[in-house]
């Protein structure tokens, strides 16, 4: 039988390794999954994707300079030409040199959905062959302008939709370090139960030895059946063997905590417990407002409303009429000098009215308006729909985060009456007035009890950082969780 106990308790050193382990609370270990974790890094690389998305949607509505140019077009080709006067066809031969750089300065109208470009270019063609000669083309400014008439107009919604959009990843990335914090509750408690279901295996196992030892002299004097002593010997061997598979899962629950807070596989970490908790108590009322505030539930609703309105509204502007409005002016010249390309240049003023008007297109402009409008009273319904789970989501957190305190104490009552009670039933034992079945209950209660004390401690910090991320708002200090983008973008 011994052998059996000094074999588990070999595997369980080997697998804990000889190394002492660092203490660990809590909050460190929060702390360190929300700076040094593989999460973390991707929610704050989630972000900046977010980010730069809104810088480029804040530049889109900002006057954008280009230069623009061509240099080095060689042209040496036959070209075929049309004769105006008697619209006979002939190749003429092309020997040129083109050249050519301008500087245009555009700018988006949102309110209309224009654009407006003011330009500048020149250009020089050089010729050669037997007539010789260079001649360059001056637009000193051009002053141009688009306008779509009766169409979808994109920059009015990405001026409804972007801001929104924005936020939401703001949003996204504060609920991202909350999720974070509830993976390293989960995982900081579960190397706490690992180890403490360890110490309780080889407590027991020892208990056990000892319990065999007296049922052995109790078998003796008659006061034990030989039915109850095999029973403790049976217990005493799954204990033995107990050692090792705590041991192993003790190792298992170590490694998962470290993948999460980012450190090396070998190390080892000895979790702290903090037993007493915050007097606090949530309103469900103000739990649920700071959630449709703060948390982007709001926001992804009303992002997919505009979504499918923004739809709809595509679909009617390209199933009707589409117009465009083009208007350009501007001074031109050319010569056979730069000079003289930019003196008493002669003004140029194009303007246009371009339209489509479909006829009969077999109902696909009515067809595609109506699969837009289904979507949008789908998403319409939707959002009711989770709204409404959304708040006895909300409900039953705030529920359970007010019970869990309470059942904490309870908890922890019982399992030091229970461990009262097994030592007792120790004593009871030792002095042949309690069976083994007696025995038996009183560890299994034992057992049980200290299991759940723990599971109601992770339970409650499970709780309450479930109603942070609900929120986005810190209960303890009763200030909103503040998000920094600066600092999340690294830009100072």
């Amino acid at each position: 039988m011994k052998c059996y106990g000094i074999i588990s308790l070999l595997l369980g050193l080997a697998l804990s390794g000889g190394a002492s382990a660092q203490p660990l609370t809590l909050n460190e270990a929060i702390g360190r999954a929300r700076t040094g974790s593989v999460q973390a890094l991707e929610a704050r690389r989630q972000f900046v994707s977010t980010y730069w998305a809104w810088r480029a949607y804040q530049a889109s509505r900002l006057p954008s300079l280009y230069l623009y140019g061509n240099l080095g077009n060689f042209n040496r080709s036959l070209t075929l030409l049309q004769n105006p006067d008697d619209g006979s066809m002939k190749y003429v031969a092309s020997n040129n040199m083109q050249n050519g750089i301008g500087l245009q300065a555009r700018q988006n109208i949102p309110f209309t959905g224009g654009t407006l470009y003011v330009y500048t270019d020149l250009n020089r063609i050089d010729q050669f062959g037997a007539a010789r000669n260079v001649t360059w083309y001056s637009q000193p400014v051009t002053i141009s302008y688009q306008q779509p008439l009766f169409a979808y107009n994109q920059f009015k919604w990405d001026r409804l939709i972007e801001p929104k959009e924005y936020e939401r990843g703001r949003r996204s990335y504060v609920e991202a370090m909350e999720q974070i914090a509830l993976d390293a509750v989960a995982a900081w408690f579960g190397v706490l139960i690992a180890q403490e279901n360890e110490q309780l295996a080889r407590s027991n196992y020892k208990n056990t030895v000892r319990m065999y030892g007296v049922a052995g002299e109790r078998l003796k004097l008659g006061t034990v059946t030989r039915d109850e002593f095999l029973q403790l010997e049976l217990r005493m061997l799954n204990d033995s063997l107990s050692i090792g598979e705590s041991a192993i899962k003790v190792r298992e629950a170590q490694m998962a905590l470290n993948s999460l807070l980012g450190y090396d596989d070998a190390a080892k970490v000895s979790p702290v417990l903090e037993e007493d908790l915050p007097a606090l108590q949530v309103d469900y009322g103000m739990v649920l407002e700071k959630s449709l505030e703060n948390s982007r539930f709001q926001l992804d609703n009303e992002i997919s409303l505009l979504n499918a309105r923004s739809n709809v509204e595509k679909a009617k502007a390209e199933r009707g009429i589409t117009m465009s409005f083009n208007a350009r002016f501007g001074l031109s010249k050319s010569g056979i000098t730069l000079p003289e390309a930019y003196r008493n240049p002669l003004d140029q003023e194009v303007f246009g009215l371009s339209f489509s008007i479909p006829i009969f297109d077999w109902g696909q402009g009515k067809g595609r308006v109506e699969k837009a409008k289904a979507a949008e009273d789908v998403v319409k319904a939707q959002v009711e729909q989770s709204e409404n789970d959304y708040r006895r989501k909300v409900f039953s957190a705030v529920g359970q985060f007010n019970n869990q305190r309470g059942q904490c104490r309870v908890s922890r009552r019982a399992l030091a009456i229970a461990g009262e009670r097994y030592a007792l039933v120790m004593d009871k034992f030792r002095a042949g007035s309690a069976s083994v079945l007696e025995l038996n209950t009183a560890r299994s209660e034992n057992d049980n009890a200290r299991t759940q004390y723990l599971l109601d401690l992770s339970n409650f910090w499970t709780y309450y950082y479930t109603l942070r991320k609900y929120t986005l708002f810190d209960f303890l200090s009763g200030e909103e969780i503040p998000i920094d983008a600066n600092e999340m973008t690294l830009e100072k």
